[in-house]
Formats: C-alpha cells, structure tokens, sequence
C-alpha cells in the first residue's frame, strides 16, 4: 500500500508536502515542477484509488480535438496548443484524456470538465454541454454562450504586417487565407483574419478584393492558390499568408516559378510554428502564443471547478511579429 512517505521519497520532498499537493493546497509555496513530479508519481502509484477516493485532487478532463492524430502531426499550431494543455494540468492534478476529430461518444463518463480545441457546430456544442457543462475553448468564441473562450489577436496583429509593408512603400499586398468546415459539416468557418486584412487594407484604401486566395489552410493549398496569383496580371509585391502551413506551399510555387523572395515579393505567415523557421527562405511570421493559450485554458478549467463565483471570461491572447528572410528588413 502506497503511503505519502513512499511518495515523498521518491519526490524528495516532506510528507507535508505532498499532503497538501495531494489536497490541491494552491497556498503553498512550491515550485510547479515540484508540485507536478508529486501528482505524477502519486498517479503512477495509483494512491488516489488506493487510498483516498473520496480526495479531490484529480479531476479528470476531456481535451476534445477537431483534427485527427495524424493531420494534428502536420499542425504545429494544434499540436502546441496541445502540449501547453498537458505541461500545465499537472499543476492542478487534472488527468487529461484525449479525444480526437470531434469524437463526442469517447468523452468518459467520469469527466469533470471538457477543454475543447478547435472549431465545433452548434449541434456539437449543445452534445458536449449535455455531456459534462464545464467547458473551456480553445480558438473558438464561444463567449457569447456563456463559456470560457481562449483566443489569439488578429486585429491588431495583421494590422501591423499592413503597416510594416506600407511602412515600406509596399500597397499591392496579396491575401492567401483559408476555410474549413466544423466535423460533422453543419457550420462553416471562415477565416476571420481575411476580415482583420481588408479592415487594415481599408484603413490605407488599398484593398483590392482580385489579389485575395482562397484556400483550406493545407500546403497544397497554399501552392495552389500562389499559381493562381502568379497568373494574374499585376501580381503583388508582397503577400500576407494565414497560416504557416499555407506559407509554404506558396513559397514552393514562387520557387518554381524562380520568383525571388524577398527581392521580387515579400512573404509574411502568420502562426510561426516551428516550420517556419525550415523553410527556404525561412519565413518572417506573426507570432501566436499557441503554448500560453493551452496553459490559460487549464487555467481558466480549474477556476470553473473551484470558484463557485467563477464568472465566464474571453481570453485573448496578444502576438508579435518575427522578421526572418522572407522578408526584405529582417531583425
């Protein structure tokens, strides 16, 4: 039988400690590091079933992702968001079970809040709400609705690539964006970063709705829609991308095309997720705190569990830009 001192012992801390680790005593005064390597090795040691089932130290949380296992692999963006959900649920002792492409049936009936990532319908949200009411959102608004929402800025993010290009004497700026559907195909999701564009484009007078692509947010995509634009007449001096993946498909149909980047067109991304650091050449991006934002929802879940007053908040999260050779004045 597991005893807080084994646990102790193997955490190099006091029994004390872990004792009020275990009773979520957010007061004392440890590192996080700490306080997760305790809850991990009580996990492991299965001390909660064996020795306080009625402890509220673990609660268990549903992490429901709209992409599947394996197009999660090719998005850095999601998968980051990920990891910064895992790093922080262990501060709180929130177990996390993960279920992938919206598959609302595999969510445990032993769940205690639901932290769901990516894009969802109506429908889907009503199933989930019916499931467990305890859900926090990830890049999708949901505030509105009464729930805990987690989102990235575009407003004012895009509007500073507009001004970096006009600052520079740039006005022909391309627009290659993208549009999915949530899972079950019931809503459609447009890319609201065409809107923060046009509105920045407008703000200059000069958007031009001819030099806009639409794509789906894939590689292929990107590579598709930048042959497009190479057909055109006038074809711009600069191009804002709305993802990374996107990017680089664009980057390969200029490659092809032996269209010099930056000489002959300026590239900017928006994401910067590893990828955009090894592509050719690499790629000046804006920067989204994807790792904050899946901490900021583990967050966000623990005060739903623990404040009874907890009152349902937007959170938005702020980017910067990162200039690399895409590029003409990189830092």
């Amino acid at each position: 039988m597991t005893t807080l001192r084994d646990i102790a012992k193997l955490a190099n801390v006091s029994p004390a400690t872990v004792s009020r680790v275990l009773n979520n005593d957010l007061t004392l005064s440890v590192a996080d590091e700490t306080r997760a390597t305790i809850l991990k090795i009580a996990t492991d040691l299965n001390y909660k079933k064996a020795n306080h089932p009625n402890s509220r130290y673990q609660k268990h949380i549903a992490l429901v992702q709209w992409y599947s296992e394996s197009k999660e692999q090719d998005d850095l963006y999601y998968m980051t968001v990920r990891e910064g959900i895992e790093q922080q649920a262990p501060k709180y002792g929130f177990q996390i079970s993960r279920i992938f492409h919206n598959n609302l049936t595999e969510i445990p009936n032993d769940t205690d809040g639901i932290i769901a990532v990516g894009k969802l319908s109506d429908e889907q949200v009503n199933t989930m709400k019916l499931i467990c009411p305890n859900i926090v959102f990830i890049d999708d608004d949901q505030f509105g609705q009464g729930f805990d929402s987690v989102l990235t800025d575009f407003k004012y993010g895009i509007q500073k690539v507009v001004d970096y290009f006009v600052d520079h004497e740039i006005e022909d700026i391309g627009l290659i964006y993208g549009e999915e559907t949530s899972t079950d195909k019931l809503r459609t999701i447009t890319d609201q970063r065409f809107d923060s564009f046009k509105f920045a484009m407008e703000k200059h007078h000069i958007f031009q709705s001819k030099n806009c692509f639409k794509g789906d947010f894939t590689k292929d995509s990107g590579y598709v829609q930048m042959m497009k634009a190479l057909n055109e007449e006038d074809f711009p001096h600069a191009f804002f991308i709305t993802n990374d993946l996107m990017a680089a498909g664009a980057l390969k149909a200029l490659q092809e095309n032996a269209v010099e980047v930056p000489k002959r067109v300026q590239v900017f991304s928006f994401d910067n997720t590893a990828l955009s650091r090894y592509v050719n050449p690499e790629l000046s991006s804006v920067d989204v705190a994807t790792t904050q934002m899946g901490k900021s929802s583990v967050d966000l879940m623990h005060n739903l569990l623990t404040n009874q007053q907890h009152v349902a908040k937007r959170l938005e999260l702020s980017t910067k830009l990162i200039f690399r050779q895409s590029t003409s004045y990189f830092e």
